[in-house]
């Protein structure tokens, strides 16, 4: 049988989400949970890849068990996982669903705080006072639609294209110290949304105008987009997949 199970993290105590030799991540940490409890090895395939330091608010990934896993492993999880994994929920879904090719949407939310405060540094990235959020919506207009994005790309990856769709970018200003960037596509590069940031943040503080955002997204190059924004402010929100693929 497979199932999606549904999990939150905070990125911080992790070098990614997805297993790597060189250090401790989410997935380690999940499958090792889950194979104390069922007692047997359980594979995770995820969603989607988030950087060391990235955070999720909701991630999902698929397994397989032979046998229906039992209806409190939700909490038995929760139980044994660290604080800084949660688990939302586990659903049956078809044979054949796919956690990250079935994903029909993804949503991005970058947050920073002008203010020093020690309840947000590990959620927002700090940034001077001044950004123009009005120039920063404007440039981010030019995001939406389906084109190349490879001017926001981390160079030297394998994948086969470089087209996204966004339909959703934007900035809104939270209090007076926070704002927050949601970016919603069908699908993210490796290192996307924070090169997208990190662009915004030259133009909102007039290093480049709005339109030249445009131009960025012409050249389909890396060079010519802005710094990474740091990690640290940046959480996946939200995956959509299609209601057919659950059984329940």
């Amino acid at each position: 049988m497979r199932y999606f199970i549904t999990f939150a993290y905070r990125g911080t105590d992790y070098h990614g989400s997805q297993t790597q030799p060189n250090g401790i991540t989410v997935q380690a940490v999940l499958e090792e949970a889950m194979a104390t409890i069922l007692r047997e090895p359980v594979p995770l395939t995820f969603a989607g890849r988030t950087d060391a330091g990235v955070h999720a608010a909701y991630m999902v990934a698929h397994f397989d068990t032979v046998k229906p896993v039992p209806v409190n492993l939700a909490a038995r999880l929760n139980n044994l996982l660290p604080d800084s994994i949660a688990i939302r929920g586990i659903r049956p879904v078809r044979d054949d669903a796919h956690a990250r090719f079935d994903a029909t949407a993804r949503t991005y939310q970058y947050r920073i705080t002008t203010a020093k405060d020690p309840f947000l540094y590990q959620t927002h990235t700090r940034v001077a006072a001044g950004l123009d959020f009005e120039a920063m919506n404007r440039a981010a207009q030019y995001l939406l639609g389906q084109q190349d994005f490879a001017s926001f790309c981390r160079i030297h990856t394998d994948v086969k294209t470089t087209i996204c769709h966004v339909c959703e970018a934007r900035w809104v200003q939270e209090s007076e110290t926070t704002a927050c960037f949601t970016i919603t596509a069908d699908r993210f590069l490796r290192n996307m949304v924070r090169a997208v940031v990190g662009t915004l943040f030259e133009i909102g503080r007039g290093h480049m105008t709005p339109e030249q955002m445009a131009e960025v997204i012409a050249a389909h190059s890396r060079s010519r987009a802005g710094h990474s924004a740091p990690a640290e402010g940046l959480s996946l929100v939200d995956i959509k997949y299609p209601n057919k693929i659950y059984l329940s």
